[in-house]
């Protein structure tokens, strides 16, 4: 695939996650000059810093150079579905970095526990001064 389709879908994860281009360069450990190159398509990052980009949008290199996803992330096909669900509650999308080999069970579990010390905040919250 092309600069420009690279391009396209790493602004689009950019976009969904919030951050900005600067961010990004930043948490991945090299100057924002590497991002602007690039959307200028004087550069095409090295696979170093495609690594780094994949693994700060938690999505493999595959899918940042195509847009593909061939297999799925997690393993376990029920797992892949509850991470889904947490992914798409914008609330709970840290639990989208769960361990591949993570069971159903356990993802339930730590979103039941994280729904309800939600619950137990927002009964604080109500509480009056």
């Amino acid at each position: 695939m092309g600069k420009k389709v690279m391009w396209e879908i790493f602004e689009k994860l950019r976009i969904e996650r919030g951050v900005s281009a600067y961010e990004v360069a930043k948490a991945c450990g090299f100057r924002a000059g590497v991002i602007s190159s690039w959307k200028m398509g004087r550069y095409t990052p090295k696979a170093d810093k495609l690594q780094k980009i994949a693994d700060y949008f938690g999505v493999t290199v595959e899918y940042l150079m195509t847009g593909e996803v061939k297999d799925g992330y997690y393993i376990n096909p029920e797992t892949a579905k509850v991470a889904q669900e947490l992914f798409e509650n914008n609330e709970l999308r840290v639990l989208f970095d769960a361990a591949r080999d993570a069971s159903p069970e356990d993802l339930r579990a730590v979103h039941a526990m994280l729904l309800a010390l939600k619950r137990k905040e927002q009964g604080r919250n109500d509480e009056p001064c």
